[in-house]
């Protein structure tokens, strides 16, 4: 078409990328911790919420009202470099009491108890001010009971942020962040994943699509949402290339888990959101996949 233009020079047959994205090595380790926030959308700081942990072992769930954003983040710090907040009085301590109330409950392993947790009438508490906030509505600390189990698992320890709407924002009430606390003195933010879901159900929430971008255009506000734009699900978990292979590579860092084993090695740039791929990792090795099949037959 002219000299001077650049020409890329390409076989036809040539189809798999020639620059490989980066495996990110991964290890497996149990989580003993789970905590869900039952009936969210009747939440608030007058009335209270009520937590349901869901954990492997025995522990102590333990929630601190008001608590400082400033020292639970500078305890997080302290976790890593100073002592390992395995206990609630170690996580007490690097906050310096820089709470408002207390409230301990202890947890049998491998059963849901709903936990009612409320601010006390005396403390005469009704929203937590204007944001930016320096304080956190609640945060919720989950610890193992017994010693001997802090020996046996590398997460010592979860801690969640929750939001909970008051009369200053109204934010609808969930879970804004969750850290895993390592014993090797590593902390990790969790984060989910998108993906598609094989349910036709529509979302247990009850929040109108009104109500859901409300909700959005405040968390941008404070700088709480998150940059990615939702996934809507869909009906199926295959591969979004070829329809077919099970869907098994997450793609980083806009974390799209997308594509199956076969179609990984195409593509430099997610195929959902066109955004290049650093790293990817499988949610399950070939060894296991061959295992489950076996199950299956």
């Amino acid at each position: 078409f002219g000299l001077g233009v650049p020409v890329i020079l390409r076989n036809s047959e040539e189809t798999e990328s020639s620059t490989r994205v980066l495996k990110k090595q991964m290890r497996q380790v149990k989580n003993p911790f789970g905590l869900e926030i039952l009936h969210p959308a009747t939440a608030s700081v007058t009335k209270g919420l009520t937590l349901t942990p869901d954990c492997l072992e025995d522990c102590v769930l333990t929630c601190y009202w008001g608590c400082s954003v400033q020292k639970l983040h500078e305890a997080l710090q302290k976790h890593v470099y100073c002592f390992r907040i395995k206990t609630p009085q170690a996580l007490e301590d690097a906050l310096y009491s820089q709470y408002l109330y207390r409230q301990q409950y202890f947890i049998k392993k491998n059963e849901k108890e709903e936990k009612y947790c409320q601010l006390p009438e005396d403390a005469q508490v009704v929203d937590f001010g204007p944001v930016p906030r320096s304080r956190y509505p609640l945060v919720a600390l989950l610890t193992l009971a017994d010693e001997e189990d802090r020996e046996i698992y590398d997460i010592i320890a979860m801690v969640a942020v929750i939001h909970i709407p008051d009369e200053s924002y109204r934010l609808s009430c969930r879970i804004l962040y969750q850290y895993l606390l390592l014993a090797q003195g590593q902390y990790h933010d969790l984060k989910q994943l998108f993906m598609s879901a094989n349910s036709t159900a529509p979302p247990s929430s009850n929040t109108s699509p009104g109500e859901s971008s409300t909700d959005r255009s405040l968390l941008e506000k404070v700088g709480l949402a998150e940059d990615e734009a939702e996934v809507h699900e869909e009906n199926s978990k295959d591969c979004v290339v070829c329809q077919n292979g099970t869907v098994n590579w997450v793609l980083l860092p806009c974390r799209h888990a997308c594509l199956c084993d076969a179609c990984i090695k195409y593509f430099q740039q997610c195929p959902m959101c066109r955004q290049f791929v650093q790293e990817s990792f499988p949610l399950c090795s070939k060894k296991e996949q061959d295992e489950d099949a076996t199950t299956h037959v």
